[in-house]
Formats: structure tokens, sequence, C-alpha cells
């Protein structure tokens, strides 16, 4: 294993990492450049057979890395994000070309991966005692459930994965990875830069198709899966580990509302909620999906938005801000809530409803739609994608009413400046998590998880680190 930031890695070729080796795999498939339609790179498809392999070495390593001291652990993990970091040029080159990010994006991400690695670090998972008296002594331990499974999207896929990779390797557990059949590359990467820091199957990669997360999550040697990416999906996996009863963690859709109120600073508000509505083409789980706007301010903010959404600059470009959606299903599946939008008739302040024709790759223009019904598609179901209804509000307690009326609860934010009014409409707000004059924003030591059908169980923080461990309480009585 090596500590050293010069860790050399070729980013020309791709292969899956199981046991430690470099498999390239008897097919491969390769995925396009969203921003160009250019072709990638090949990649492996992985067979049955390299999944029971991986698990195997899983298993094996798992054993032996259970029993390596915390600190042992941390001190490889910090090697590695060292080494990581060495190569943040490269991460970055090759997230422009899988997910389509313009440059500004892709750093972004990797800023904020390595920024969680780093702090998952500082966190800890000690016994603890619940109780110490003559007669008896009661301490819970945190032991590791195993062989963990990695599922990651293809929006955010390197900082995904490093947000399960961590937490899983801290707590002694095997990890393998398993990437969005759409955005393979910086995972392959990142378990190959793995290879010189945790031992043989300690941290693996598989890429493949639509079937190898199935493959996974049916094994009867994987012990835990940890999912991200749509509620259907989801809902899927959850059914294939109940088979087992494995553990599970789901990060789900969401449809996140924002409630403004009347007392803003309708240019500075309207400001930011551009930046978190359309961040990534709009396609982050816990973006903006539906503004709630007080009908005081309703014109202002609008035009405010209108502004603010025409200045973005589209493409690929070291300044761009609005890149491509991120492939083509996400790309086919967007024309369908754009067409809706011209066939109902919805009023669009700013934007439209075609694909930019002037641009080569899978680009839609930054769309406002001015006060459309809680009954459109747009507002009931989430778009994942740089389109956003503006709804007008008056009553309190009706807009809150309309901003729980969903199937998710990932996350929403309330901006006012009264703290009495962000409290009382926060308190009411049936989400995991609630932003008040920001959104969507995380910490590495903080809890992350989503209400109704945005999940089940959570990550990050403490208790994200427990979703990796088993719980063992020890009772001793003085003899």
């Amino acid at each position: 294993m090596s500590s050293l930031n010069t860790t050399p890695l070729d980013f020309t070729t791709f292969y899956n990492v199981i046991g430690g080796q470099l498999r390239k795999g008897e097919e491969t498939r390769r995925t396009v450049n969203p921003a160009t339609l250019d072709a990638n790179p090949d990649v492996p498809i992985s067979t049955p057979g390299d999944v029971d392999e991986a698990i195997r070495a899983a298993q094996q390593a798992s054993k032996h890395w259970a029993q390596v001291s915390w600190s042992e652990r941390k001190k490889a993990l910090k090697n590695f994000i060292v080494a990581l970091e060495a190569h943040a040029d490269d991460f970055i080159r090759i997230l422009i070309y899988e997910q389509g990010k313009p440059p500004l994006w892709a750093k972004q991400e990797f800023e904020l991966s390595t920024s969680f690695l780093k702090g998952f670090c500082n966190l800890s998972l000690p016994p603890e005692t619940t109780e110490d008296t003559k007669e008896r002594n009661v301490v819970t331990h945190y032991v590791p459930i195993g062989v963990t499974v990695g599922v990651t999207p293809w929006n955010y896929p390197v900082h995904s994965a490093c947000g399960k990779l961590g937490p899983a390797l801290l707590t002694g557990n095997a990890f393998i990875l398993k990437p969005s059949p759409h955005t393979p590359y910086c995972s392959l990467k990142l378990a190959e830069l793995g290879t010189h820091f945790f031992p043989p199957g300690v941290f693996q990669a598989l890429s493949g198709n639509d079937n190898l997360g199935r493959l996974l999550t049916m094994h009867s040697g994987v012990n835990m899966v940890s999912f991200t990416g749509s509620a259907s999906i989801g809902k899927k996996v959850m059914k294939q580990c109940s088979e087992a009863l494995k553990r599970v963690t789901l990060e789900l859709s969401g449809n996140d509302p924002a409630i403004v109120c009347a007392d803003i600073d309708p240019v500075a508000v309207a400001d930011k909620l551009t930046f978190f509505a359309f961040c990534n083409a709009g396609q982050i789980c816990m973006s903006i999906k539906r503004v709630y706007v007080h009908d005081s301010v309703y014109d202002e903010v609008l035009s405010a938005m209108i502004k603010k959404t025409k200045s973005l600059k589209v493409g690929s470009d070291a300044d761009s801000f609005l890149g491509p959606v991120a492939n083509e299903a996400q790309f086919e599946r967007l024309k369908g809530v754009y067409e809706d939008i011209e066939t109902k008739g919805f009023k669009i302040a700013v934007g439209g409803t075609k694909p930019l024709q002037d641009r080569k790759g899978y680009f839609f223009p930054a769309t406002v739609v001015d006060n459309p019904p809680d009954s459109a598609t747009l507002v009931e179901q989430e778009q994942f994608g740089p389109v956003i209804p503006l709804l007008k509000w008056s009553d309190e307690s009706d807009v809150i009413h309309r901003a729980n009326n969903t199937d998710y609860g990932l996350g929403a934010s309330v901006w006012t400046r009264d703290k009495s009014q962000a409290t009382r409409i926060a308190n009411q707000l049936e989400v995991g998590n609630v932003w008040i004059n920001t959104h969507a924003e995380t910490m590495p030591n903080t809890p992350f998880g989503g209400h109704k059908q945005s999940g089940i169980g959570t990550e990050w923080g403490v208790e994200g680190l427990k979703a990796y461990c088993n719980l063992r309480a020890v009772y001793t009585r003085t003899p």
C-alpha cells in the first residue's frame, strides 16, 4: 500500500477492480459525452462470474479489514484522499466528458467530494456505555456489517461514490462500488486508485449494464446495499434486499419546494432561487423543484428570475453555467415534460419547450413556467431538468399544505427575514432537510435523509456511519 501523492493512473483505459487486480472484461460498452455526443472510452461489462469473484474477495477482505484499528483505517483513507487530490485535474476532465458538467460544476463536485471524505475522517463511532455500576456494565459496540455495495446515480457520480465509500471503509467494511451505466469512468478510477491504499478486496468497483445492480442486490454474499437514485428503482432495490433481509439505505427522489415570504428582497432571493433551481441543469435530488412566492412580491421575483435566467451561459466552456442533461434517456424523458407544458398551454416566462437546436448535445433551455396549476405534471412530479414552476400563495397554512402535498419529502426551503415565521413554517414541513434563506447545503458531519418516498435510512454524519454497522450490546456482571 502506498501513501504517495504521485500514485500513477492511466486515464485512457478503464477496468473493473476485483480483488486488487484490474480486469478488462470479456465484453465492453461505452457512453457518449452528453455535451458533444462524442464517444467515450470502452468500459467492461461485468458478468455474473465477475460479481461472484468480487464478492468472494470482499468476504475474505472484510474479515481482516474489520480487525484493523479505526486509526489505521482512517490513515489509509487520508492517504487515499491526498492521492485523489493530486489527480484532481484528471478526475475533473473525466467528469466533464462522462456526465456533461461544465468545468464550473465538475470542479465543484470534485472539491465537494474530497471535502466530504476529509469530514468523514473527523467522525468517530466509539463504544457507548449505557450503564456502569458496581453490579453491571453495559456497552454498545458498532461492528462492521461485512460486504457492502454502493449503487450510485449519474448526476453526481463522484460525490455519491465518496459519500458511500468513506463511511463504509472507516467502519471496517469491504465496499463494492457499482456506478450508473451512464457514468462509470470516475468510479472505476476511484477504485483503481484505492488499490494503492487498501488491501485487495476492501474497495472494488464493477461496471456494467442495467442487469448488474440486480446481480449485486440479490446476491447472498452481500450484507448491505446503499442506493441513491429514483424512487421507482429504489423500491425494486428494497424488494430485492428483502429476500435475504439485507440492510438497505435508500436516498431517493425529491420534489423540493421553496416558500418565499412577503418580506424578502425580491432581486437577491430571485438570484439565489435561480441558482439552486438550475445548478447542474436541475439534475440534483435536492434542487429546488417548486417555487411558491407570496403574491405581494410575485411579480418582482418573477421579473428578477427572468433576468437572471437569461444571463446563464449555456455550454461547456470554462464560464458556462448550464450544461446538458446527462444522457439520452433523461433527454427523451424531459422532452415529454416540456411537451406537456406546451400542450397544456402553460405560460412560459422565460425559456422554451424545445431542445436547443444550435447545440449538438442534450441541451434544453432554462425555463420558468408562470403560475401553472398545482395539478400540472410539472408541479406534481420531479422534473430533474432545467425547468421549474413559479406559483403564487397568500395564505400560510395553505402554502404549507401545498408544499407537503407530494409523495416525496427530501428537502424544502423557507425564504424570509422573520425568524419566527421561518421556524413556524419549517416545523410543519414534512421533509428530512429544511433550509432557511438557502437551499441544498449539506455537511459530512450532518445526517442526510428523506421522509415519505424520498428514502429509508440515513447517510453521512455519525448516523450515516451507523448505517454501515450492526449493533452488539455487551452486558457484564461482576462475578
